[in-house]
């Protein structure tokens, strides 16, 4: 890991100072509320973050920029993560998606993966860009990024207020923006996390909430470590049982405080639709304790065979698969449309999924999971078929 990386989180607005109303939506709410599980997703990848207000506060422009340089001190390697929703007004009426800006003294690296994850996470992305100060065209626009020195700052507007599409969606699905921001953070400065076999102990750390964490227990914990009380230190590396510490793949995995789909996906290697297909999920929406099915390579396609779970139907199997009902019983010579769990079934060579270099678009693809699906990239698959968006049509044929 990058020791030097420091990450310094801004919600932006707050106390009297509610930025973007819509209804009873507010800006510093949706701020803070990002800001936090920000800082969590941090520490959980053992990265050094701080926050700049974790309560409704006021903090004015100057105490903002004193509380960002007074965290980890006024350097190119300490990164600052402004939290924002925007707002169209009558000016865009109907204007959506996600938007990061950054600063004159740097380049557009961080920005465009930040914009490129959120993306890829399943949010509108709009565009990266850097705004300067109609008085002096030297200097920048924002304070947030004009008055904190060699930091490396960034404003994300994850989305528009005045949209109710958009803040929808932001709302329902922020967790996963905001672990695409973490991991788009860490791919950038070369972050290696400490998500392997050893674990550094963050401020707050129990060995029991750890041994929740990697799904083991506190005395095997103790046991690998040679430790003999249950005290801690920030800072302190410790061995997580390889055996027990993260499920694989094929196995439960049991929800904690934190997962999203989005980052159990990630971290299992696979995607949030076959999780929720194999789990017969209605809806992204996780509960602390809730023992979740992991998709093996079985449960999606191995070769031409496919294993039948709970809730599937010939016509969502041939759906998935982009074939038809009748290929799929004629090549399993079925004399009706009933399903056993675990049965198997032959997939038709021509059309099985991954199996060409083409495949049609259904009802719910985006190009996310599609590229999730293919193991292969948004961008790429935007580049081979000239996209100029993100939108998708159904019955659309995209080259993969």
């Amino acid at each position: 890991m990058d020791e030097n990386i420091k990450v310094v989180i801004d919600a932006g607005h707050g106390g009297s100072d509610p930025g973007a109303v819509s209804g009873n939506i507010r800006e510093k709410d949706l701020t803070l509320m990002i800001a936090k599980y920000m800082l969590e997703r941090f520490r959980e990848e053992g990265v050094d973050a701080t926050l700049i207000r974790d309560v409704d506060e006021t903090i004015s422009p100057t105490e903002r920029v004193e509380r960002i340089l007074k965290a980890y001190g006024d350097s190119p390697n300490v990164v600052v993560i402004s939290n924002h929703i925007n707002a169209a007004g009558s000016a865009i009426k109907g204007a959506q998606g996600a938007e990061v800006i950054y600063a004159l003294r740097n380049d557009s690296t961080l920005a465009r993966n930040i914009l490129e994850a959120l993306g890829e996470a399943g949010q509108i992305t709009r565009t990266y860009y850097q705004r300067r100060l109609p008085s002096d065209q030297t200097k920048d626009y924002y304070f947030i990024m004009r008055n904190t020195g060699n930091t490396q700052p960034v404003l994300i507007e994850y989305g528009f207020i005045d949209n109710p599409q958009d803040i929808a969606r932001v709302q329902a699905n922020y967790k996963e923006y905001v672990d695409a921001v973490v991991d788009a953070v860490i791919k950038t400065f070369g972050i290696t996390t400490d998500t392997g076999n050893v674990y550094t102990v963050q401020k707050g750390d129990t060995l029991y909430n750890i041994a929740q964490r990697y799904n083991t227990t506190v005395d095997d914990i103790k046991s690998l470590n040679n430790l003999m009380d249950n005290t801690l230190y920030i800072g302190q590396k410790l061995r997580i049982p390889s055996a027990s510490e993260v499920p694989g793949a094929g196995s439960n995995y049991v929800v904690k405080s934190g997962d999203s789909l989005y980052s159990i996906a990630r971290r299992f290697n696979t995607t949030v639709d076959d999780i929720k297909r194999l789990n017969n999920l209605e809806s992204d929406i996780l509960s602390i304790g809730q023992t979740l099915q992991i998709p093996t390579s079985s449960d999606i396609v191995e070769g031409n065979i496919y294993t039948v779970k709970g809730g599937d139907t010939l016509w969502n199997i041939a759906q998935q698969f982009n074939t038809t009902v009748s290929d799929i019983v004629s090549l399993n010579n079925l004399t009706n449309s009933l399903l056993s769990i675990g049965q198997t079934l032959k997939i038709p060579n021509s059309i099985n999924a991954g199996s060409g270099n083409t495949y049609v678009v259904k009802s719910g693809d985006t190009l996310w999971n599609i590229a999730r699906r293919y193991s292969t990239t948004v961008d790429n698959i935007r580049r081979l078929n000239n996209l100029t968006s993100d939108d998708l049509s159904i019955g659309q044929t995209l080259y993969i």
